[in-house]
């Protein structure tokens, strides 16, 4: 799959510890690309004199952060430099060697068509390639992947932690960069962004490499945390598309469905304690009262998904959006 020789491409690799990897890396990056930023995020291996120092590839440019801002830190920083700079496309690929740079164009091709804004790797698609990924990291991303649906707005796509992406630089130039998390949730926090944006994302099938590098991401240390992102982006989004940004059926359906459910829950429940605690059964009626309204909550709030689903973003932003100057 060939790229246009008139579109600037360019690629972003976040280096922190990757020192035993990122000649490869960049080796392997075709040359579809016209400029490769490798950001030092404050490196303890000190990456960026390493890399200035052994790899000669002329497209290579290298960006510093005095402190370590973390791998949404670092891309957010090659996506400046690459507006900038004028490019049309940016890649992240990771320095570790787990991202394979001959994919570029397939991530590259939706964007530079018309046909996508943001494109990101699926793991997940060739169901024979599940078994080469650690049996922790599939249960983890099936778990992450209900939940960034819900709060990214995106129900079509699936292994949202995978770093691997491309984005239309000027859709990225509307991104509010100084907003977005900094840290491990940085790939589901920028769907929940370009949702609110109305940008079209697609999965582009890729087979997981693992090798000898160590991942960061400890499954048991983010749960929480991404559980309380998820839930807060998951109320922020539906706030701004059906309350804010617009008003459709599925609002009141969605008010409905939480008036109901309340309903059933605290008249339901102070009822069934009242019988409780007076040693007697719970009227026919009341019982009825409750279960209706419980099985109508859950019926608007079905319906309202049913809508949410079929609002996935489906007219990219590319070739309409003018780029934006970044300060």
């Amino acid at each position: 799959m060939s790229v246009p020789s008139s579109a600037i491409v360019a690629v972003v690799i976040p280096c922190y510890k990757v020192k035993r990897h990122i000649q490869s890396v960049v080796a392997s990056v075709g040359p579809e690309v016209h400029t490769i930023y490798c950001v030092d995020d404050a490196c303890p291996e000190g990456s960026g004199d390493f890399i200035e120092a052994n790899v000669s590839d002329p497209r290579v440019r290298v960006l510093r952060h005095a402190v370590n801002q973390g791998v949404g830190g670092a891309v957010m920083t090659g996506y400046r430099q690459a507006i900038s700079d004028g490019a049309a496309v940016a890649v992240k690929i990771d320095g570790d060697g787990q991202m394979d740079p001959t994919l570029l164009p397939q991530f590259i091709a939706p964007i530079l068509r018309g046909e996508a804004d943001y494109t990101k790797g699926n793991r997940f698609w060739d169901l024979r390639q599940i078994k080469q990924m650690p049996l922790l990291r599939r249960v983890g991303n099936l778990g992450l992947s209900f939940m960034s649906k819900a709060s990214s707005g995106y129900w079509d796509l699936f292994d949202p932690t995978n770093g691997y992406t491309a984005i239309s630089l000027p859709v990225a130039s509307h991104l509010p960069m100084e907003q977005i998390s900094r840290r491990y949730f940085f790939e589901t926090d920028i769907l929940f962004r370009l949702n609110t944006m109305r940008a079209v994302v697609v999965d582009i099938p890729m087979d997981a490499l693992y090798g000898d590098e160590e991942s960061g991401l400890k499954v048991g240390k983010i749960l929480g945390e991404f559980a309380f992102k998820h839930a807060r982006n998951t109320f922020k989004r539906i706030g701004y598309s059906y309350f804010l940004r617009d008003l459709s059926v599925a609002s009141f359906e969605l008010v409905a469905a939480l008036a109901l459910l309340l309903l059933a829950l605290f008249f339901g429940g102070w009822h069934w304690w009242e019988s409780a605690q007076n040693g007697v059964p719970t009227p026919l009626g009341t019982v009825m009262i409750a279960t209706v309204a419980a099985v109508s909550g859950l019926q608007f709030l079905l319906a309202f998904v049913g809508y949410d689903i079929a609002s996935v973003p489906r007219r990219p932003l590319t070739g309409v959006l003018v780029p934006r100057r970044q300060a």
